[in-house]
């Protein structure tokens, strides 16, 4: 008779633990890792390798099983949207990931995003996530500078911060998120200044806030327009209007201006020295591209400051629009997106202002 109370005592207490158990799991966030490839899946000949590898190569699902202890912070689920180097990106591609994302966000049962990216055009990514996708769940975009075959690779904490930082209610709200370096990065602000280091991504206005041994501190908020608050959803969107940038320098010809302008675009974004300066030369070409309907987006080179409207050129006067401080390559991103609902300059201006 003790024997068989024993039994079922041992019984009642292994259910009791699988309750648990359960209880725990269900009381985790759950967090979709969408792959897209890059160095964070990247890999070396030799752990010396650590910038001269072949990027995307390792599946989502083998750099997950490599993190056992992202079970402690939510249900991580893994899916392989692409498997390619981030330069190769396309707007098609960016679409593609877009309706992804939005329709995940949607489901109840999703609390967090993380995008997996190569850093070449992480920072373009990132900052159309933050354009096109209406909701406040976080939406975290990462990537690595060094392949996980290297001596003393980034990849496998960056991953882990992104998941803490998607997993979290504190960072509900805040818009498309870049986790590199401990650091937690405004996705519209941050871009790629370092090529061969691991803080290679800056913010002229700094980070938000970092992640410290899996516990976020924020530090302050964006406030420009993002997610829940843009007037622009990848639901509506079918395609980007075709916009290129045209770099300029010293001694620069109309060349590239006039090869650029005749491939039917809809906006130029010229990225000028200092504050947006555009050559005596450059300046008529410019105006008659602008008089065939062409959108003509002043931005900067610089990395840090912002381009002045009606400064070093008359704006107004040639209805031109200034890029504020976004950088050529993320101005190219706004007016492909903002051209899809408006080709007013008024109010092509006013969204460079707001977003």
């Amino acid at each position: 008779m003790r024997i068989f109370k024993l039994e079922q005592w041992l019984v009642g207490l292994a259910f009791a633990l699988l309750a648990t158990v359960a209880a725990a799991q269900a009381a985790k966030p759950t967090v979709v890792v969408l792959a897209t490839g890059g160095t964070i899946a990247g890999a070396g000949a030799s752990a010396l390798n650590s910038a001269t590898y072949a990027a995307a190569k390792v599946p989502v699902d083998k750099l997950l099983v490599g993190l056992p202890e992202l079970a402690n912070v939510a249900t991580v689920k893994g899916e392989q949207v692409f498997q390619i180097a981030s330069e190769s990106f396309t707007n098609e591609q960016l679409l593609t990931l877009a309706r992804r994302v939005s329709a995940l966000v949607k489901q109840a049962d999703v609390d967090g995003i993380v995008v997996t990216h190569g850093t070449d055009t992480l920072e373009e990514t990132a900052y159309f996530l933050n354009l096109v996708i209406r909701t406040s769940k976080p939406i975290v975009v990462v990537g690595s500078m060094r392949p996980g075959t290297a001596l003393s690779a980034d990849g496998a904490l960056n991953l882990y911060d992104a998941v803490v930082v998607a997993a979290s209610k504190d960072a509900a709200g805040k818009g498309v998120l870049v986790t590199m370096n401990d650091e937690i990065q405004s996705g519209r602000d941050v871009s790629k200044n370092v090529n061969i280091k691991t803080d290679s991504f800056k913010s002229q206005w700094g980070p938000l806030g970092m992640v410290v041994e899996g516990k976020n501190y924020w530090f302050r908020a964006p406030v420009k327009r993002h997610t829940a608050g843009s007037e622009f959803n990848i639901d509506d969107i079918t395609t980007l209007a075709p916009v290129e940038v045209v770099y300029s320098y010293g001694n620069v010809p109309r060349t590239a201006f006039d090869a650029v302008g005749k491939s039917g675009i809809k906006a130029l974004v010229h990225g000028g020295p200092g504050n947006g300066s555009v050559a005596d030369r450059i300046v008529p070409v410019l105006q008659e591209l602008r008089s065939q309907g062409v959108h003509i987006i002043r931005s900067s080179r610089v990395p840090d400051g912002f381009v002045l409207r009606n400064a070093e050129q008359p704006d107004d006067k040639y209805d031109w629009v200034a890029a504020h401080d976004l950088r050529p390559q993320k101005a190219r991103i706004l007016a492909a997106v903002a051209l899809t609902k408006t080709s007013d300059t008024k109010e092509l201006q006013r969204i460079f202002w707001e977003y």
